[in-house]
């Protein structure tokens, strides 16, 4: 399993609702446990920043990162971009094959 790091922003209009927010929460973790069963969660974050929430999980592909990106456009959010996150031990290791 690939790790991957889901940035999401909510339009301005919803922030506006907090019960709206914990319910489209609610839909677009139901909705991601429906369509990729796969997906194992590591954590779900609130951040001051560029992004509203960050979203550590782990996924067998770069497919079902997209799909998660893709569930996450459709319930509302403004931007959702799905990053891959390599362990720093790995990354050591592809910096020691390019040497």
């Amino acid at each position: 399993m690939q790790t991957f790091i889901l940035a999401t922003k909510l339009n301005t209009e919803g922030m506006h609702d907090l019960d709206e927010v914990k319910e489209n929460g609610r839909r677009w973790k139901a909705r991601v446990e429906e369509k990729c069963p796969e997906v194992k969660f590591i954590g779900h974050y609130f951040v001051f920043g560029q992004y509203d929430f960050i979203s550590i999980y782990e996924a067998p592909d770069t497919d079902t990162a997209a799909k998660v990106s893709l569930i996450s456009q459709s319930l509302g959010a403004q931007k959702a971009e799905s990053w891959t996150a390599i362990p720093y031990g790995e990354f050591l290791g592809i910096i020691d094959s390019v040497k």
